[in-house]
């Protein structure tokens, strides 16, 4: 008779349910991003680059969310209005922190900063007074602050100027994905999570086409090599719409809580995969500092 966990999940190999699989796969797809996403941007302006990934993604997942919720996932004119807001702060703005940053830093400190996500929202969330900070959640968020800090401050002043700014166009980023997270609470029970997120990707699109309208004369569209196509149907068909999908799915099946808790292996598998892949060697530092990270995090979503 099979042994199940205490979500009723069948385990299958390992001691690991289907969700630990997939979500497995997803820390995989997520952390690859990071350097394919980097090699990408050498050829595709970063704004371009964006604003084709979310605009294909957008339509996937409608088709996808329709086919999957049909009248369910349409929202009412007042959540629709919330849903453009939130979108353009966590796409719009988002992605173009994101994605312009990492022509900047390294793969590794990219998903280093953005992996403090979690924190930044405990954080937020008390000094919004929504969530009472327990001692436990202080010393996480406070270790979390201390590891981006030493991150940033060996990473950022080695690669000079660019390599600090970029370290810093990444960390809004965190904050914008941290002020849609907190806005996604305020959308109410409504719409499922891959209404929200849908929805959400599409009213950021429109936003995101109006930035990058310099960066499209820039570029000889017929020289992009394959391989740059190739890294953009990788950031939008697996890391966007496949690892959304099972992303959302694992947080219906497992819970926010324990699905969360796969973040903090996407910086260690974006650091073991950009050495090889794009010749970034991980430093002494770097590592104190993801630890000291994952730490606090892992510390911020203890019960």
């Amino acid at each position: 008779m099979a042994t199940t966990t205490r979500t009723d999940q069948p385990v299958l190999f390992a001691g690991l349910t289907a969700i630990d699989l997939t979500m497995l796969l997803v820390v995989v797809i997520w952390g690859a991003n990071f350097s394919i996403v980097k090699s990408s941007l050498t050829e595709i302006p970063p704004l371009a680059f964006a604003t084709l990934r979310f605009a294909t993604a957008s339509v996937i997942l409608l088709v996808f969310m329709l086919w999957r919720e049909g009248k369910r996932a349409l929202p009412d004119r007042r959540t629709l209005w919330k849903l453009t807001w939130v979108g353009i702060i966590g796409n719009t703005i988002y992605q173009a922190l994101f994605t312009y940053s990492l022509t900047l830093t390294t793969a590794a400190n990219g998903s280093l900063i953005i992996a403090t996500t979690p924190a930044l929202v405990a954080l937020a969330a008390a000094l919004l007074r929504i969530e009472r900070i327990r001692q436990v959640m202080a010393i996480g968020i406070t270790l979390a602050i201390g590891g981006v800090a030493l991150v940033v401050a060996e990473r950022g002043l080695a690669l000079g100027g660019r390599g600090l700014l970029g370290d810093l166009l990444m960390l809004g980023a965190a904050i914008c994905w941290t002020i849609y997270t907190l806005g996604v609470r305020t959308l109410g029970q409504g719409l499922s999570s891959l209404a929200i997120t849908t929805w959400t990707m599409i009213t950021g699109v429109p936003g995101m086409v109006l930035v990058s309208l310099p960066d499209w004369s820039t570029v000889a569209w017929s020289e992009v090599s394959l391989q740059a196509w190739l890294g953009l149907a990788y950031a939008t068909i697996l890391a966007l719409v496949l690892a959304y999908v099972l992303w959302n799915n694992s947080v219906r099946i497992a819970g926010s809580a324990r699905t969360a808790i796969y973040g903090c292996a996407i910086p260690l598998v974006a650091t073991m995969i950009a050495w090889p892949l794009i010749g970034e060697q991980p430093t002494w530092v770097q590592g104190i500092g993801g630890l000291l990270i994952i730490s606090g995090v892992l510390l911020t979503r203890r019960p």
